[in-house]
């Protein structure tokens, strides 16, 4: 570490997981598992509704961007994280690789809330106004949303990134977390860092709390026009199609709620820690599973992607050159 820092560059290194190598290779297997999981569910995903002709529609146009965005937030964390695990906390990360770290975690975990907030309205188009669904919902807005989404979050990741790499650090280099997560970069700062708190408290609302009242506004409109179906079974169809989006909503925010929208004095490493497991390992596995056990469509469609897989990948049977020339001899 001395030598590190005798460069001029920052550098930090990450609490680790356990000092028993034991343990630590437990924990390396496990997380290794889940990002491996999370890969290979969102990437099912993604080729189910890309091969599916009958999932090109809105809804799953969203839940594609949803699975590709998953990996790209996975692979943000993972990688560091798993090699901060099996050296037992002498993996060095840099000021500058610990502000691109922020910038992506912050991009790509902003725009999946502004997304979820997107897939609510879409939830609510379709059954609140579902004679004009084709109307409202043109391939040009579902495209703009999107890309509205992504600007959202490069244009609150970018601003707090820039602040906080600009702080001074000095002394103690150890980040009390296995990524570079903002509260626990900003105890390392030997300056006064209420202005950042300020800066990361506004942007987590505009991330966090604003998109969160819009899909309880789109919810309350589905609620109420749910409730006047006079069909057991459009109700039903109605909320099965909600269930699976809900679950995920609940699992986001409710985590970025915990860390994020509460005073900085309460501020738990414990807690935070706990809790950043939960989002950055446990949910982009569980999304895909949700979305495909509680969604028939998507079912049957990954189940037909990979009949059709295993179908094209089935080894050819070559007959033996004796066989082929008795067979030949024969006909002749």
């Amino acid at each position: 570490m001395e030598e590190a820092n005798q460069t001029g560059v920052v550098y930090f290194y990450f609490h680790p997981f356990s000092t028993d190598p034991a343990v630590a290779a437990l924990l390396f297997v496990a997380f290794l598992l889940l990002y491996l999981g999370s890969l290979v569910g969102n990437v099912t995903i993604g080729l189910t509704v890309w091969r599916g002709h009958s999932l090109h529609t809105p809804m799953y146009f969203f839940l594609f961007v949803l699975a590709m965005r998953e990996i790209g937030y996975s692979t943000n964390i993972a990688p560091l994280t798993l090699a901060g695990i099996l050296s037992i906390g002498h993996v060095l990360i840099s000021l500058p690789g610990c502000g691109a770290q922020m910038f992506f975690f912050i991009l790509l975990g902003g725009s999946d809330c502004v997304l979820l907030a997107v897939m609510a309205y879409d939830r609510y188009v379709a059954i609140c106004h579902p004679l004009h669904y084709h109307v409202i919902m043109s391939w040009r807005l579902c495209g703009q949303m999107t890309l509205g989404s992504l600007g959202l979050g490069f244009l609150l990741s970018l601003p707090l990134t820039i602040l906080i790499c600009r702080l001074p650090f000095c002394g103690h280099s150890e980040i009390y977390h296995f990524f570079c997560d903002m509260p626990a970069v900003l105890r390392l700062a030997c300056a006064n860092t209420r202005m950042h708190e300020a800066a990361l408290y506004a942007i987590s609302v505009a991330a966090v709390a604003v998109p969160f009242l819009l899909i309880c506004l789109s919810y309350g409109c589905i609620v109420a026009t749910i409730l006047r179906m006079n069909s057991a079974e459009g109700k039903r169809r109605a909320f099965s199609t909600c269930s699976s989006h809900l679950i995920v909503v609940l699992l986001q925010y409710g985590c970025c709620t915990l860390i994020y929208l509460h005073p900085s004095s309460s501020y738990s490493p414990e807690e935070g820690w706990a809790v950043s497991v939960v989002y950055t390992f446990f949910s982009p596995v569980l999304n895909p599973l949700i979305y495909s056990i509680r969604n028939q469509e998507v079912t049957d469609a990954v189940r037909r992607l990979m009949v059709r897989t295993c179908w094209f990948r089935k080894p050819e049977i070559f007959l033996p050159r004796k066989s082929i020339s008795h067979t030949s001899r024969g006909m002749i």
